[in-house]
Formats: structure tokens, sequence, C-alpha cells
């Protein structure tokens, strides 16, 4: 699928329809988590329209759907915006929001699902696993990579005392490891 770049306000108004959903990725070139999130967006397949704003360059578009921070993900229906997605997710979690299987409601229990960050390394199997696991439950997350960014990495150690990883913080709780019993119990999944 190709992100059609959008150059103004006006351009993106001619490309959307009244009654459409469409979707526009709000990013800025050579911030980490704005390259990290068009690059989980490359490739999904499927009928959906995505647009993408540059806001070092396009400054009249993002006020109209309230996006303060990138990377944005919006999910529009006319000039509507139905939902907004923050930071870069993983590539499963962008798909099922531009499939429409998206949601900030936990859909296990029809709570506003908490604020979950995780903290991980490219080389860790385990924090694999967890991604994986977090995806098969559709929960937002963002991940930030601690061996790219020294600075998440000391925030990170100042909130648990460890260096290890994958550490997952759910609403300020950390859990260290890929520890699926308090995973499950802090975000409310049903255990099998």
């Amino acid at each position: 699928m190709e992100i059609q770049p959008v150059t103004s306000w006006e351009d993106l108004k001619k490309h959307v329809k009244k009654d459409e959903i469409y979707f526009v990725l709000f990013y800025k070139p050579g911030h980490a988590a704005s390259e990290c999130a068009l690059q989980h967006m490359t490739g999904i397949q499927g009928d959906f329209d995505l647009f993408s704003v540059d806001v070092s360059r396009v400054r009249d578009v993002h006020g109209h759907f309230g996006v303060t921070s990138v990377p944005s993900l919006v999910v529009a229906n006319g000039m509507q915006v139905k939902n907004t997605v923050k930071g870069c997710q993983s590539a499963i979690f962008y798909e099922k929001i531009l499939k429409g299987e998206g949601s900030k409601i936990n859909k296990h229990n029809g709570k506003t699902q908490k604020r979950v960050t995780v903290y991980s390394t490219p080389s860790c199997p385990y924090c694999n696993k967890l991604k994986q696991y977090l995806d098969k439950y559709g929960i937002r997350y963002t991940d930030i990579n601690v061996a790219a960014n020294p600075q998440a990495a000391e925030e990170m150690v100042r909130k648990s005392g460890q260096r290890g990883v994958p550490q997952t913080d759910i609403n300020g709780k950390i859990v260290i490891g890929f520890d699926v019993p308090k995973l499950s119990k802090l975000l409310e999944i049903p255990t099998e």
C-alpha cells in the first residue's frame, strides 16, 4: 500500500470523501518514533486511504485534527476525528487499526485501555514474545528500543532499578521480563 503525502489542508480535502473512513499519519523526518511508525506502516496491504503529513513542511493540517505530537495516526470520517493513536506502535497493531479491528477500548472487558510502554532491544527473544503477546490481545503499546536510546535506558533503570529487558510499564507499574501472569492481571486479560 502506498502512503499518499499531503501538501496542505486543501490538498487533503480534495482526496477525502464525505462519509468514508481514512487515515492520516503525522510525522517528522529524522524523529526516531516517526521513522519507526513510517517503517511499521509501510507494506501493510489493504484497500484504505492512508495519507501522510510531514509536519516540518506542512503546517496547516495538524490543527484541524487536534494533533500536538508526532507520530500520530488519525482515524477520520469526513473532517471528524474518530480516533488518534500516538507514538510508534507495532506493524500488527497498525494493520488492525487500518482494517477496522483496532480500538482504544480493551475488547475483553470494555474498559479504556491502560497506558503501556515496552522497553526492549531488537536482539532480545523475550522482548519479541512479549510484543507478540500484546499484539495477540490487541493491546496498544509504545515500544522503546533502549539499545538505540540511552536516555530511555536511563529512564527504565530509574523506574525499575534494573537493566534487563523486557520491561513493561503499565500505568506506572513495572513488570520485569515476560511474566504472563503479572501482565494478564495488570492488563485484565483473561487467562487461558
